[in-house]
């Protein structure tokens, strides 16, 4: 691992665009690649050029500094010169999930107010879907690919200058918005401000994963979310290295073509997406090369220590499990290089601070499961127009993130599901990761997922969603096999009661599960 370093000085004045783009040509990077996306190629000067008219099409359209810009916008390089673009400028670019229904969309737009969205031709169908008269503030759509009736972002490019100074904003300026998953309720907007991308940049791109401008990056997770920004967006940019952008759906055919065809030295992706590589190898029966990629990591849920070890003995890649969040913007809690404890989220990011504290906000010894908070100078500012909940989220310097830890005697912490997740079974509380784990070191099973039920007696106990790996079909048999399995590892009050057989399990695009749906289900079948 490379050795922790302080976090630069930044400059009151400071403009983000200005440090992950500009830069780049002052220490003579012009002619590398920064952008491969299929059989494009975009250098260091390309990007710094299109960033800069992209900024001008905006102000002539009439964005000015601190207004909102709308971006549905697949993993393009359009991504990225709309982004910082709006950056360089002062305005504040608002990415959104491009799996998104109208009603979503709709709602993001008129909670951000933007007055311009930019929109991939593709998109068009589910923002006309939406009618005019609901959506309260937007003005203007700029399409990127053809349209007969709105502007597009190759013309506007095209007659705009590639000269632009950053506009003069400071280190504590809002530089972009992100939307929370909404995996418990209405995404949140949480305002992220100029210098938040150096700071993860540098604790954890630079520090724990060692990049340098020789790396090339490739994300499963999309732009328009915080662990895909970092990834494949600013995390190359901010040391010169190369971004491998795919648009396209991150099947397992697919991403395993992108890694053959561009070789990516580092590979980002979710548990879920790991176990789906894993099984379309056994399927095909295929040795795919992933030789180039020296660390995977991943994030959005715990990697279960069986996914990590079955993927280093079938691909010799070690994978970095880590925590982050949208509030936090990237990683706060990783594991490194040669220092991996597999199941568990790693140690904390030095530049960051954790704590493990009761329902009063008191430490609890190690060993014993609390509720996490979290400390960095990347948190956002705050929720947009939510003051109660930026309030009970949000203290001073520390920031609540909802998730249930607890920490070994060695500084290591484990997942142990999601606050409003916890099963009470038997006056006690039981972590439904600790069952779906033990689950998944069985050979038939895939994926699973635990929640709470209550039995004839009306007590809560364990149940189980399974999804089956290939060769293995759902039966009495297999139930009664995995309740037997689960009896050899588990405490009594822990076993599943039930097993339910499923073929998938209901998660976000982030591949966060979503206990919720299953729950709605059990109580739907009453």
């Amino acid at each position: 691992m490379k050795r922790s370093e302080p976090l630069p000085e930044i400059p009151h004045r400071f403009n983000a665009a200005a440090y992950f783009i500009d830069r780049h040509l002052a220490e003579g990077r012009g002619a590398k690649v920064a952008i491969e996306c299929g059989d494009e190629r975009v250098t260091y000067q390309q990007l710094f050029e299109r960033v800069n008219r992209v900024g001008n099409a905006l102000r002539q359209l009439g964005v000015r500094m601190e207004e909102r810009v709308f971006l549905a916008i697949q993993d393009t390089p359009e991504f990225l010169y709309c982004f910082f673009g709006a950056i360089k400028i002062g305005a504040i670019p608002v990415p959104v999930n491009t799996y998104l229904k109208p009603p979503d969309f709709e709602y993001l737009l008129n909670d951000c107010r933007a007055q311009l969205a930019v929109i991939n031709e593709s998109l068009l169908p589910q923002f006309d879907a939406i009618p005019c008269e609901s959506l309260r503030y937007l003005q203007q759509r700029v399409v990127i690919g053809h349209s007969e009736r709105e502007p597009t972002l190759r013309s506007l490019m095209q007659a705009a200058s590639p000269e632009l100074a950053p506009e003069e904003t400071t280190k504590d300026d809002v530089a972009f918005w992100l939307y929370s998953s909404g995996s418990t309720g209405p995404p949140k907007g949480c305002v992220h401000l100029q210098h938040d991308m150096v700071v993860t940049s540098e604790l954890y791109a630079k520090n724990i994963l060692g990049m340098t401008e020789n790396d090339r990056c490739f994300s499963v997770a999309k732009l328009f979310f915080a662990y895909g920004l970092g990834n494949a967006g600013y995390f190359p940019l901010a040391v010169g290295a190369t971004s491998i952008l795919f648009p396209g759906q991150t099947n397992a055919v697919n991403v395993f073509q992108t890694i053959e065809r561009h070789r990516p030295t580092l590979f980002f992706s979710v548990p879920s997406n790991f176990a789906t590589l894993m099984e379309h190898q056994a399927e095909s029966g295929r040795d795919f090369d992933l030789s180039s990629i020296r660390y995977a990591v991943s994030a959005g849920e715990a990697l279960p220590a069986a996914i990590y070890h079955r993927f280093r003995e079938r691909f010799a890649v070690e994978i970095l499990d880590a925590i982050g969040s949208t509030e936090a913007l990237h990683m706060f809690i990783a594991n490194r290089p040669g220092a991996v404890r597999p199941g568990s989220s790693g140690q904390v990011i030095p530049g960051c601070e954790a704590r493990i504290v009761d329902e009063h906000g008191h430490p609890v010894p190690p060993g014993e499961i609390g509720n996490l908070v979290i400390s960095s100078d990347a948190v956002c500012a705050y929720y947009w127009n939510q003051h109660k909940k930026t309030k009970d989220v949000i203290h001073g310097h520390w920031i609540r993130t909802g998730d249930k830890y607890w920490q070994d005697e060695d500084g290591y912490y484990w997942y142990a599901g999601r606050a409003d997740d916890m099963l009470k079974v038997s006056a006690v509380w039981v972590s439904p990761v600790e069952i779906e784990n033990v689950m998944r070191e069985h050979a038939a099973v895939l994926d699973a997922a635990a929640i709470g039920r209550n039995n004839a007696d009306g007590l809560t106990k364990p149940m189980v969603f399974v999804s089956t790996r290939t060769g293995y079909e759902p039966s009495p048999q297999l139930a009664d096999e995995l309740r037997a399995f689960a009896a050899q590892r588990l405490s009594t009050y822990k076993r599943p009661e039930w097993i339910e057989f499923v073929d998938s399990l209901p998660k976000t695009a982030t591949g966060k599960l979503q206990r919720f749906k299953l729950r709605e289900r059990v109580d739907a079948a009453k």
